[in-house]
């Protein structure tokens, strides 16, 4: 500044009064947000606060962040409950595929250990079902691999050739 009339933005002239009117706020309001440290107004000789015009568009600023703020924690506390749960599920549904993969993996060493002494000369012995005995056939569906299906045309076969062809 060139002169000490002059005043900036950052110049600290108003009383507390005068910044909670202009703000919008109570002064026992400015006077927390100065505890909180928020915003830190200038002193005069005497200990008074004096706020700047700085400081009061800034008092508006935290009055608005703590309004929009308390809303965007409530949505931020209701969304981490909803990952928590999430999470909680996926542990769970771990655990349970971690009991399935020891169970196959029970299996599969039973299977190769069967394997081993069937070549040593053992035989395999089903382990599901009945032994059949020697009898009349069975009257029931064929399996699908011996069902004939319906006619694969050619790779690069035509559709006006294969027309032709089904008439």
């Amino acid at each position: 500044m060139s002169s000490p009339y002059e005043m900036s933005d950052d110049s600290p002239v108003y009383v507390i009064s005068v910044a909670a009117q202009l703000s919008g706020l109570h002064p026992q309001t400015l006077r927390s947000y100065d505890r909180l440290g928020l915003v830190s107004p200038g002193r005069s000789a005497g200990r008074g606060r004096r706020y700047s015009l700085h400081d009061v568009l800034l008092l508006r600023e935290v009055q608005r962040l703590s309004h929009e703020g308390i809303k965007r924690i409530l949505a931020l506390e209701n969304e981490l409950e909803r990952y928590r749960d999430i999470i909680a599920e996926m542990t769970a549904e771990m655990a349970q595929l971690r009991t399935e993969l020891e169970s196959t993996r029970a299996v599969a060493a039973r299977l190769a250990g069967l394997l081993r002494s069937r070549k040593a000369g053992a035989s395999l012995v089903p382990v599901r079902g009945p032994a059949r005995a020697a009898g009349p056939a069975e009257t029931g569906p064929k399996p699908a691999a011996d069902e004939p299906g319906p006619a694969i045309p050619a790779a690069g076969a035509s559709a006006a050739s294969q027309a032709g062809n089904s008439t």
